[in-house]
């Protein structure tokens, strides 16, 4: 049910313009996360979602980092009781004869050896809940149309779904819209990554031979001839399945979606093995556009963008959720400072800017060649020698903002990587020419749709 509006109080002015301290435009875990630490501080915190939750919303893989995030939030018990819990990785290669299995126990710091799956649904309402539990006033259905900065704060103009408006003037703006980038989009900031463009077909099946014993929570990573699927087991039996894959081939699309996408399934004989009984529930699937952008900058004087609504990169190692709470708890200190102490604010930015660039620079580096035969080789056939193995689950892990000392090791594994793609040049050039083949521009998807069987 959607929260009630909150009654006029002394927060209002006479021009029904009302008062707060941070105002965070995004319900999902990067907003209810910041919401709720800045109002566990005795901040005026108003937190403003466009939807109803629970609403549908991809990503259901967490990374064990994010434990000790929801520990900090004081919601990790209500997160294990929605979860399914994942202690690793299935790599699916068609160039390979065997699966290969990996577990987050084995990477450098063995203090983190599990993660959930969890319904996002679920997941974003319980943060949701929890940031007004914490004393952020919230409101659902409200769709912020604008928002405007002068010296002393910002000014948002946002409209209800009855067709009303309502403003709100903020001391500092967080923008936590996801995908939608409202401020990257206002401040034309937002950049599409050239090295990597893909889309997603995905939906959620019944009746799904998911693996056996310990590995049955794990998430599975199956190449395919035009990218990759993930296959991720939900705790109330259901299994999403996504197929990323490169723009050209959703193009080749002459039927129906839902077929297309059971095509493509075909594609990748290990899978279709799992999905032979299966069932799409509701005969839903649906499709998003092109995943990799950036802005040129994360804060302002008066705003930062956090999670998505600064960067998004291809979800293969599900990076995502870690990426945004990560991104609000670093933001929590910058909002405090820019309050509180402005003087420090300018040195505050500066490393708030370069945290939010180091995740997706890490990970990205493994996302634009894990394709290439090499590094396809690398993660069929693990091996640990100098802990390259550690270091590389270590990142896996989200271990990426801490004082393990990986970084060495996880150097060593770039460079066994360079040193094998010489030693088979040719078919390192091959691998190189088609990965520029398949991320060509064809035009993509705007925003997120559900579609269902023509």
């Amino acid at each position: 049910m959607p929260l009630p509006s909150p009654s006029p109080t002394a927060h209002e002015t006479a021009s029904n313009e009302e008062n707060c301290d941070v105002l965070v435009i995004g319900g999902g875990p990067a907003g209810s996360t910041i919401a709720a630490l800045l109002a566990q501080q005795g901040r005026d915190v108003v937190l403003l979602e466009k939807e109803h939750h629970p609403r549908f919303h991809i990503g259901e893989s967490l990374l064990p980092a994010n434990v000790a995030l929801f520990e900090r939030l004081g919601v990790r018990e209500q997160v294990d009781r929605i979860g399914m819990t994942k202690w690793g990785i299935e790599f699916v290669s068609p160039e390979h004869d065997h699966c290969s299995y990996v577990e987050f126990a084995e990477a450098w710091d063995k203090t983190m050896p599990s993660a959930w799956q969890v319904r996002r649904s679920e997941l974003d309402e319980l943060l949701f809940r929890n940031a007004a539990a914490r004393g952020a006033r919230t409101l659902e259905g409200c769709k912020v149309r604008d928002v405007r900065f002068d010296n002393a704060g910002a000014t948002a103009q946002a409209q209800l779904e009855d067709g009303s408006q309502r403003s709100w003037r903020a001391r500092f703006v967080v923008d936590a819209t996801g995908r939608d980038t409202l401020l990257a989009n206002k401040f034309r900031s937002k950049e599409k990554n050239p090295a990597h463009n893909s889309t997603a077909l995905f939906g959620h099946f019944r009746n799904v031979r998911r693996l056996e014993g310990k590995r049955e929570g794990n998430i599975s990573i199956c190449w395919f001839p035009h990218g990759w699927f993930w296959f991720i087991p939900l705790a109330d039996g259901t299994t999403s399945v996504g197929a990323v894959c490169w723009p050209y081939y959703l193009k080749s699309r002459d039927k129906p979606l839902a077929e297309f996408f059971r095509d493509t399934i075909a594609l990748c004989p290990e899978l279709a093995d799992r999905l032979k009984e299966a069932m799409l529930v509701d005969g839903a699937v649906h499709a998003t556009g092109n995943f990799s952008y950036s802005s040129t900058h994360a804060t302002g004087e008066r705003y930062l963008m956090l999670g998505d609504a600064f960067t998004f990169i291809d979800p293969m190692f599900s990076s995502g959720v870690y990426l945004a709470m990560h991104s609000a708890f670093d933001g929590a200190e910058l909002v405090s400072t820019a309050l509180d102490r402005p003087d420090a604010l300018a040195a505050e930015r500066k490393a708030f800017e370069a945290m939010m660039r180091k995740g997706p620079r890490e990970y990205s580096w493994f996302i634009y060649r894990v394709t290439n035969p090499t590094i396809r080789d690398m993660f069929m056939h693990p091996a640990n020698p100098l802990r390259i193995k550690e270091a590389l689950m270590s990142l896996l892990a989200g271990d990426i903002y801490g004082s393990t000392p990986m970084w060495g090791a996880l150097r060593m594994f770039k460079f066994v990587y360079y040193l094998v793609s010489l030693r088979y040049l040719r078919r390192t050039w091959r691998g190189w020419r088609r990965h520029r083949y398949n991320i060509r521009d064809m035009g993509q998807l705007k925003g997120e749709t559900i579609l269902k069987p023509e």
